[in-house]
């Protein structure tokens, strides 16, 4: 009987007080309610069934903070509260109104009974909360029977956002031969839900395509290496796939993905190779000195500077006949001439070339030389070349008068192709205008045609012209210088005639060759 009126008096306690009731439990509120401010109100009056001297402290409005669950998709308005004041004494004499921020188009309230519904659907990420004012009023005279009290609803949140990559899909690159660990790039996903209330809003981050090659970190997104020495000539780009999902990764989250496209960049990890060990190359022996003659190349697999490479020529049969350099293009070796080839004196030359990184990278420098050689062979073709002089010139001497035909003197120019062809010889009409000389065409012997005197041309330049019996067109030319000597022809005479004069008083064996004027002075100083 006892625990019987024990519980009866309780709940008393409970209607008496005037509690307000919710579907949910109350949260936090979002800011600090009026009830604590609104002055108490005491009532002092004998209990219930009896029970004297009790006394206790009564409120005016009555209500906690209200809240409002988003995304309501029932049929009937959702249900938010009730609001309720101790001078309500249920006899229909109070009057509730509402106003502030939805009043009359989001929330309704009934008049009578102080409950709260919402009309429609609510986003907790449009609007999160909404301040409102109630008003208690005589339904007969419409005086306030309590001061107006300002009160918030709040929305209170559930999970209906999927994480978002703002900024993907990303593009990111880490340097090939990485170590397990590198960092690469870091992602972020932002969730719009509530990040205080629940795990809405807490995001972990996964792998979902990318793997053994990268890893996440689960709380931060940043990706690093999982892998290691990942080689950029083997696979040089890589997608990969990564989720962010909230409720912290558990099941029933909602998840958001983004695409990384990660490229390895390259580093000089591999040496030149050339495609094979042996070069064969043929030149013409009539190459210009400082033409090229030939091109060989050494494959890199990097790219950029780290496959420039750079050639050289191994000291030995070639290294004085010829040089190479990088075309910076397509970093071919050029080979150059340096010196006149002649098939006739060397038919071939054998060398070795070393191709090497102009940039090395000493991480990688244990891997073996950073070069490789191959062999250059170069034959010398014979080029059907004109006839050569056995002398860059000729000198020849004749005396003047000499009989017509008479040889003078020999020209000898051979081929020294292979082919050795027979050659021709003849003198440049134009070097010998009055044919003066002849010459013979097989054997080169040069005469006389005419007399020659030295008085009128004491020297005479002409040029003789050897022509390649099989290919005429193939000729060489020589000059030819002859002296004509000269020969005693003429008698002496005096350059002009003498008159002498002998005095009558000269003596036998006198010597006399005193000219005019000296006699004539001689006589004018005898005579006075």
């Amino acid at each position: 009987m006892l625990t019987r009126n024990c519980l009866l008096l309780f709940l008393w306690i409970l209607v008496d007080d005037g509690s307000v009731f919710s579907l949910r439990p109350p949260l936090p509120p979002l800011g600090r309610s009026r009830t604590g401010r609104e002055r108490a109100r005491s009532l002092v009056g004998p209990m219930r069934n009896g029970a004297a001297g009790f006394q206790r402290v009564k409120r005016g409005w009555v209500w906690n903070q209200f809240f409002v669950l988003e995304e309501y998709m029932g049929s009937d308005p959702q249900y938010v509260g009730k609001l309720h004041t101790d001078l309500d004494k249920g006899d229909s004499a109070v009057k509730y109104t509402l106003s502030g921020d939805g009043a009359g188009s989001i929330f309704t309230i009934d008049q009578t009974t102080g409950d709260i519904h919402a009309l429609r659907s609510l986003d907790r990420e449009e609007k999160p909360y909404y301040t409102l004012r109630a008003q208690a009023v005589d339904i007969d005279t419409n005086r306030p029977l309590e001061p107006e009290s300002e009160f918030v609803i709040k929305v209170q949140d559930i999970n209906d956002n999927e994480p978002k990559f703002l900024e993907g899909p990303y593009r990111a690159s880490v340097p090939e031969m990485s170590p397990v660990g590198t960092y690469v790039t870091q992602v972020t996903a932002t969730d719009a839900d509530d990040p205080t209330y629940g795990n809405s809003a807490r995001v972990v981050y996964s792998i979902l395509h990318g793997q053994p090659y990268f890893s996440v970190d689960p709380k931060t997104g940043v990706i690093k290496t999982a892998l290691p020495n990942m080689d950029r000539e083997v696979k040089e780009q890589y997608q990969v796939l990564i989720q962010a999902k909230d409720m912290g990764g558990q099941l029933g989250g909602l998840a958001g993905t983004t695409t990384v496209n990660i490229t390895l960049s390259d580093v000089n990890d591999n040496p030149p190779r050339f495609s094979k060990s042996f070069f064969h190359l043929r030149v013409p022996e009539s190459s210009a000195v400082g033409s090229a003659v030939g091109r060989i190349k050494a494959h890199d697999l990097d790219i950029g500077k780290n496959a420039e490479v750079e050639y050289t020529i191994v000291p030995g049969d070639g290294g004085a006949m010829f040089d190479i350099t990088t075309n910076e293009h397509n970093q071919e070796g050029i080979i150059i001439l340096k010196r006149p080839l002649d098939f006739e004196t060397k038919k071939a030359y054998t060398f070795k070339v070393d191709a090497s990184n102009a940039h090395l990278d000493p991480r990688f420098q244990s891997f073996g030389a950073f070069k490789d050689t191959a062999t250059v062979k170069i034959n010398v073709l014979d080029v059907d070349e004109p006839p050569v002089f056995n002398k860059p010139s000729y000198m020849m001497d004749v005396y003047e008068d000499t009989p017509a035909g008479t040889i003078i003197g020999a020209v000898t120019a051979q081929d020294l192709d292979a082919s050795s062809s027979p050659v021709r010889y003849s003198i440049d009409w134009k070097s010998d205008l009055d044919s003066y000389f002849d010459i013979d065409p097989v054997e080169g012997t040069i005469s006389t045609n005419e007399l020659l005197d030295r008085e009128s041309i004491a020297q005479h330049n002409i040029s003789i012209v050897a022509t390649k019996l099989n290919s005429p067109v193939l000729t060489s030319r020589v000059a030819v210088t002859v002296h004509v000597l000269d020969i005693n022809e003429f008698p002496p005479e005096l350059a002009s005639p003498y008159e002498t004069f002998v005095c009558e008083n000269a003596k036998v064996g006198q010597v006399h060759h005193f000219t005019l004027e000296i006699c004539f002075f001689f006589f004018f100083c005898l005579c006075f």
